[in-house]
């Protein structure tokens, strides 16, 4: 079952634009780990913070240098990990081992059931976002793959970093009818983005504050959308963003 959950929205004119700040995530710190969550996880849970769409789970993670999460295992869940800086270092049951870099992606389709560690072999801190998307399709292998994206390409547009939308052949590969995209944009800069009827857009900037529709979001802010024909997003700070559009 998705759990469609409606946030709660403001008034006026960006009735469907729902900024979900920083401050206000649930989170824990382990030491090791310093997790915020945009959406109900592990012990934080709120009702009105169970999903959005698709869209299970988006963690803010930052893991100290020579830490991670050891093995542990997953099924039914399309699991994609953005590395914000630092690295992770993967390895999972199926012999798969790699180490993701700031800015780029690895995607772990959970399916039937897979066990994986990610851990932090660098000398600093590493920062991640951690996705989980429903599938929409169950029984299948587990998989797993990781892409670099060049900065350089996704300067001033958006590039899909993955998708389970036919069409999208560049992108890593998810068994969701969802689509992850990531740009980044100077300051001064724009960007639209048109959302489909009936879908679910969820925003979070790793860097820099934007202006989205005339509201301001600070880095880290989460922003939820739907119904919004167009958003125009404007780099107040050199940016880099994240966006989830999912079904």
């Amino acid at each position: 079952m998705r759990s469609h959950h409606h946030l709660p929205v403001t008034t006026g004119e960006q009735d469907m634009i729902d900024v979900k700040s920083f401050a206000s995530l649930g989170g824990a710190n382990h030491g090791w780990l310093d997790a915020k969550h945009h959406f109900s996880f592990a012990s934080y849970h709120d009702p009105k913070r169970m999903g959005w769409g698709g869209l299970r789970v988006w963690n803010d993670d930052t893991i100290a240098p020579g830490t991670g999460f050891p093995p542990h295992p997953h099924a039914d869940m399309e699991i994609i990990t953005y590395v914000r800086e630092g690295a992770i270092t993967h390895e999972d049951s199926l012999g798969n081992k790699g180490r993701t870099e700031a800015g780029d992606v690895q995607v772990m389709s959970a399916g039937t059931g897979i066990r994986h560690a990610e851990y932090n072999a660098e000398p600093g801190a590493t920062q991640i976002f951690q996705i989980w998307i429903m599938p929409n399709r169950g029984g299948e292998q587990p998989a797993w793959g990781a892409k670099p994206f060049p900065k350089g390409d996704r300067s001033g547009r958006f590039v899909t970093l993955a998708s389970g939308i036919a069409g999208d052949d560049e992108a890593l590969p998810i068994r969701a009818n969802a689509r992850v995209l990531g740009a980044s944009l100077k300051a001064g800069e724009s960007l639209d983005y048109a959302l489909a009827t009936g879908r679910f857009g969820y925003l979070v900037p790793a860097k820099g504050a934007l202006e989205i529709n005339g509201k301001r979001v600070e880095a880290r802010d989460g922003v939820a959308f739907r119904d919004e024909p167009a958003l125009t997003i404007k780099a107040l700070d050199d940016a880099e963003l994240v966006l989830v559009d999912t079904d």
